[in-house]
């Protein structure tokens, strides 16, 4: 199964299920900025425990790792799970939206795109600049978050909200890193 293939897998499953999601991290940032390649799909998703065992029929073993008991820990806790594809070794991270400002502003931005001959949610571009310079920050000043945040925003600028990077940026406590982006952005 390549990654595309498991990502379709993964949206139908949230769709049939009816969970709000967005995929973001580095699938969104390849798809808005420069393709990479990447070993995991992030997807933000608004779940509830009794959605659980919608995800437990559509990954079963032995295709898939999935641990029902560990998802409904962390949707208690608004924390992360993962499948894993067990005969490739793809994942895919699920992050819990916490019901906050910017977990509700990131998905009602979202924006539904067509790749890889699938239909999916994907995070706004400005929201995925946001997200890849919040985990800068989070793992220490990693230059790979960065650079995947700045090929987002030199290929989007022109259609990007200023105020909503600013705003956010600041609440988000990465004021200082957009304003690097900002410098180093090159008009393409």
């Amino acid at each position: 199964m390549s990654q595309q293939e498991l990502l379709k897998s993964v949206v139908e499953a949230l769709d049939r299920a009816g969970c709000p999601y967005f995929i973001t991290g580095s699938t969104a940032s390849s798809l808005q900025g420069e393709p990479r390649a990447t070993h995991d799909i992030d997807v933000v998703v608004a779940l509830a425990e009794a959605d659980v065992p919608a995800l437990e029929s559509a990954f079963t073993p032995p295709r898939y790792y999935f641990d029902a008991v560990a998802a409904a820990e962390a949707i208690r806790a608004y924390q992360e799970f993962n499948v894993i594809d067990a005969a490739e070794g793809l994942k895919v991270d699920f992050w819990v939206m916490k019901d906050e400002p910017y977990g509700r502003s990131a998905m009602a931005r979202r924006q539904r795109i067509e790749a890889f001959g699938i239909a999916f949610w994907v995070s706004s571009p400005e929201d995925t600049i946001l997200s890849k310079l919040w985990w800068a920050v989070l793992s220490g000043g990693s230059e790979k978050q960065f650079r995947d945040a700045l090929r987002v925003y030199e290929i989007q600028a022109g259609g990007m909200a200023a105020a909503y990077l600013d705003e956010w940026a600041g609440r988000l406590g990465v004021t200082e890193l957009l304003a690097r982006l900002r410098e180093e952005a090159k008009p393409l």
